[in-house]
């Protein structure tokens, strides 16, 4: 665990020598660049980010214990009893990095002017999953979790939020990913589940499968240990990956076989 953190904060200060901040300049997409310089960088707000902001915040504050089954990078399937609060402030995504993936999705749907096919691996408390959902009510956000608890936790936010456009799939990802039925391309693709190297690589060579040439992978964590940057680089070398963007805290993948092969450090 020290050593995990102490590995982070390392990569994180060599991150910040060798990233750019250009807001888009040198990227070589006109697309690509749009996407950075009028969407990741943006700082407007939506006033429906308010509403999920308060389930953050009921969540950080509830103090039930519960019995959560996590097959991740810790938990290898075993069960602990945890408080809600503890969850949140371990597990949650930043409000933050949640709002750019809220205004990918909400960028893509304008883009590709239909529902989207959204797909999320570590459901957790259903935070995130609420950005990616709240984008567009015609999207559909299917979620995978290992954790019955925590999907029953999730479910109940996005009552709270109105929210009726998510499936959650319940048990073991490295199951469940497989006889999932899925007939649609996937447009966006969050990746937050077992932050090692090999679960990281089944399920992206998984993922890409079902891809098509503007869809987006979001994998976060990637400079969590050595082992998943380890992966964000082999998954960067992937034949059908022509372009990735790390922002340290998360990575982007594109597969548009339009774009240069090209790795981009950049800092929001």
């Amino acid at each position: 665990m020290i050593a995990n953190i102490a590995y982070r904060f390392y990569a994180w200060v060599r991150h910040q020598l060798t990233s750019w901040n250009t807001g888009g300049e040198g990227i070589h997409s006109p697309y690509l660049f749009h996407l950075v310089r009028h969407i990741i960088s943006d700082d407007n707000h939506y006033y429906c980010w308010a509403a999920i902001e308060e389930r953050r915040v009921a969540m950080l504050h509830a103090p039930k214990l519960v019995n959560v089954r996590d097959y991740g990078s810790r938990g290898q399937g075993k069960e602990e009893e945890r408080l809600v609060s503890d969850i949140a402030k371990t597990s949650l995504e930043s409000a933050g990095n949640a709002q750019i993936f809220f205004r990918i999705v909400n960028w893509l749907g304008h883009e590709k002017g239909e529902p989207l096919q959204i797909m999320e691996l570590g459901t957790n408390l259903g935070v995130t999953t609420a950005y990616l959902a709240m984008a567009d009510s015609r999207n559909k956000v299917v979620t995978f979790e290992g954790s019955e608890t925590l999907v029953e936790l999730a479910e109940l936010n996005w009552r709270k939020l109105g929210l009726t456009n998510i499936e959650a799939v319940t048990g073991n990802i490295d199951d469940t990913l497989y006889i999932y039925n899925r007939t649609q391309t996937l447009d966006v693709v969050y990746v937050d589940a077992n932050h090692r190297l090999e679960p990281t690589m089944r399920y992206f060579e998984e993922i890409v499968k079902h891809v098509g040439e503007k869809s987006i992978v979001i994998v976060d964590d990637i400079h969590h240990s050595r082992e998943m940057e380890e992966a964000w680089k082999r998954l960067g070398c992937d034949s059908k990956v022509t372009t990735t963007m790390d922002f340290f805290d998360f990575g982007l993948v594109f597969f548009d076989p339009h774009y240069l092969k090209k790795h981009y450090k950049l800092r929001i």
